[in-house]
């Protein structure tokens, strides 16, 4: 989907080739099929994982690639091709599940992990949202009490994404005192007692990513499987944020450019009044504007990335990004459906889809709002 050599290299495109191979044999022909069942089949993970595609970016020891920023978003951009969002962020899980347990848990919890996970053989998910509170991280309520060798969990999660179908579930408890510095991660394991799945829930968008509650009563998660040190998990989750912002500004490229491409086929060939709709020149400036204030975006996400990839600090930057490719992708993803007009409004576009799959990224890993006010703390305000 991009050819930008100064961030893509030959290794990154080679990724691209090979991603771009694997959605088109084995999710192209299959995503209306997972649209109405709303969620993934497990084959896809092993697939994914045997192709070496959730990989790309883990340490070799456990199976992944060791590459760099531009190979995952290059691999990302592929899959977000397939048209549909919900793939891409059920696949995707693994990227805000696993790195918590990469980079904070033990040796021990590595080794049994990782691998499993990267291989496609377990899927992995990250539980914050609770339905007292979605972007208010830092008063969450589940809470986990010490007993002997086992921490007893209680409370619920919501909007968790892959939370149907995951193995793994990287959680967010309360282990210490109100208010951030009392919070930790776990990782509890589907079939632990006292941790059961609620129903899969319907959404706008997103259709073929399941989407869950999670209830704990009372269940026992041994210490071993805390990530990082008690009480220091919001450090954790707001590092892990920082990535999962700069993949919703990639997602909302992405998003840009194919309602720009469907709008670019259309005008030219569907007619009105005698003409091509290409032929007027209000319809030729919308889409003008679009492709310019994507182009800004994409550079600027770029940009960002390339920071990351040097180890900047960006906790500005990459809010800054996500917020404008949002807003970005809302005026395309509009412009779109009103350049299709009625067609728009059909299922059986992929415009309508693009429409709905947008409205999340604006608000999923921190909401449009919480990214201006995280801005403005970093301007000193």
């Amino acid at each position: 989907m991009s050819s930008y050599p100064v961030y893509f290299g030959e290794t990154q495109q080679l990724i691209r080739h090979s991603v771009k191979k694997f959605v088109e044999q084995e999710i192209n022909p299959h995503v209306e099929q997972w649209e109405e069942a709303g969620e993934l089949p497990r084959s896809l993970y092993r697939k994914a994982g045997q192709a070496g595609i959730l990989g790309i970016g883990y340490p070799e020891q456990y199976g992944g690639t060791g590459l760099d920023v531009f190979s995952k978003i290059a691999a990302s951009e592929e899959i977000m091709a397939c048209g549909a969002g919900g793939v891409a962020a059920g696949l995707g899980s693994i990227d805000i599940g696993l790195p918590p347990v990469v980079n904070w848990g033990s040796d021990e919890l590595k080794r049994r992990v990782v691998a499993p996970v990267i291989a496609g053989e377990k899927i992995q998910c990250l539980a914050i949202t609770e339905p007292s509170g979605g972007s208010d991280v830092a008063n969450l309520k589940t809470r986990a009490v010490k007993d002997g060798d086992y921490y007893r969990v209680t409370g619920s999660k919501t909007f968790i994404t892959s939370g149907v179908n995951a193995d793994y579930y990287t959680v967010a408890v309360r282990t210490g005192e109100p208010g951030y510095g009392g919070i930790s991660l776990l990782l509890i394991e589907k079939g632990t007692p006292g941790f059961s799945v609620g129903r899969k829930l319907k959404k706008m968008g997103w259709w073929a990513s399941d989407t869950a509650e999670l209830f704990f009563e009372d269940c026992a998660v041994p210490k071993s499987n805390l990530i990082g040190q008690e009480n220091a998990g919001f450090y954790v989750i707001m590092t892990n944020f920082q990535m999962e912002r700069l993949n919703l500004a990639i997602m909302a490229n992405c998003t840009s450019q194919l309602a720009l491409d469907a709008c670019l086929g259309y005008v030219k060939e569907r007619k009105a009044f005698g003409k091509p709709l290409s032929g007027f020149q209000t319809l030729r400036h919308k889409l003008a504007e679009v492709a310019t204030q994507l182009e800004a975006s994409r550079e600027f996400t770029y940009r960002v990335a390339a920071r990351i990839a040097a180890g900047d600090s960006v906790v500005k930057e990459v809010s800054m990004a996500k917020n404008f490719a949002t807003s970005v992708s809302d005026r395309a993803t509009y412009d779109a459906v009103q350049v299709f007009g009625g067609m728009g409004y059909m299922r059986e576009t992929l415009v309508e889809r693009l429409y709905r799959d947008n409205r999340i990224l604006a608000i999923g890993g921190g909401t449009f709002e919480i990214m201006n006010e995280v801005i403005a703390k970093q301007l000193g305000l």
